[in-house]
């Protein structure tokens, strides 16, 4: 035996085996750190930091649910309209006076903003995978839906928290913090624990890449492609829900411009976070950092005089375009 152990190679690791496509976002990450401090010096403040983070909450935690649908090969367009409609639905609820105790009435309307995120994405499921639509066109349609529907709830207005009570229990949702860190930096890290605990640690997160890698190799292996995927969707919606459970502390009002482009900002925040749009690589803490990106890019701009704000938008589609490029190079390399 101690024969055998001598003869046996010993496997040494060098940089070229690590994951260029996981490592990358961190990367990029601490580059921009530096490139803002050079730009601003207020931009390395703590505080500014911190409000950076907390702004980039909802899509962290939306992308976060798109890494499981794009891991698993699917598409969902429709999230930002989404985040609307369970928006305007549960203020609405809250303004119903359903409940005459403000602290029941507020957890009523959380957990109905949860059951309404879960149908919303198992509607988009069932469109894809019963209804063997494309995930592209299935969830546009339903985006359509989602936003058309917002529209008619609003009378084409805004819809507003009107309880006193219920806004004054309601607002350290978003405002509040533990021990210097606000809330929604919590949500993001505690969102992405349960996800990567569930995409890398349990069965059901293993057939979720085995289906994005391919989908015929897991239908012969006896994984219920259809129930994976739809599942996904439904995480999706879960995720949408407890981002707008965040979102309408905030502001306190919705419209049908609630959400619009975000489901831009949640794919590109995926893609530069390395998983892979093709399917079967899915990276939750990289998503997570490439939605710090996107938020920490548009303060730089802001803090900045050299690029104008309102090119933000133009920015974030250049950056999922070097990002899909890069991951072709990595791909045909590796």
């Amino acid at each position: 035996m101690a024969d055998t152990a001598a003869a046996s190679p010993k496997v040494r690791r060098s940089w070229k085996d690590v994951d260029l496509r996981a490592v990358a976002p961190f990367v990029a990450l601490a580059l921009l750190l530096i490139l803002g401090a050079f730009a601003n010096p207020n931009f390395i403040s703590i505080d500014n930091l911190l409000n950076v983070i907390t702004r980039s909450a909802f899509i962290a935690i939306i992308a976060v649910g798109a890494t499981f649908v794009i891991s698993a090969g699917g598409l969902d367009l429709s999230v930002g309209s989404m985040v609307a409609f369970v928006a305007s639905l549960t203020i609405m609820f809250m303004n119903s006076g359903a409940l005459a105790d403000p602290m029941m009435t507020l957890v009523a309307a959380m957990v109905l903003a949860l059951a309404i995120g879960a149908a919303c994405g198992l509607a988009n499921g069932l469109i894809t995978t019963v209804g063997r639509i494309e995930p592209f066109i299935a969830t546009l349609g339903t985006m359509g839906i989602y936003r058309g529907l917002t529209t008619w709830l609003s009378q084409g207005g805004a819809i507003t928290l009107r309880s006193p009570d219920v806004q004054s229990l309601y607002r350290p949702v978003y405002f509040g913090e533990i021990f210097g860190v606000p809330f929604p930096i919590i949500a993001i890290f505690i969102t992405g624990a349960l996800a990567a605990f569930v995409l890398y640690r349990t069965r059901y997160g293993r057939h979720v890449l085995a289906v994005g890698s391919n989908e015929d190799v897991a239908r012969y292996s006896g994984i219920p492609v259809n129930r994976v995927r739809t599942i996904t969707y439904v995480i999706q919606g879960l995720c949408v829900a407890v981002a707008c459970l965040l979102y309408i502390p905030r502001l306190g009002s919705t419209s049908a411009t609630t959400g619009l482009m975000w489901e831009l900002q949640a794919i590109t925040a995926v893609v530069v976070g390395g998983t892979a749009l093709r399917g079967g690589v899915g990276r939750i803490w990289g998503t997570i950092c490439g939605a710090f990106i996107l938020e920490i890019v548009g303060n730089i701009m802001l803090l900045s005089n050299f690029v104008s704000e309102y090119l933000i938008g133009a920015i974030q589609g250049a950056i999922i375009i070097i990002a899909m490029l890069v991951q072709r190079s990595l791909v045909r390399k590796s």
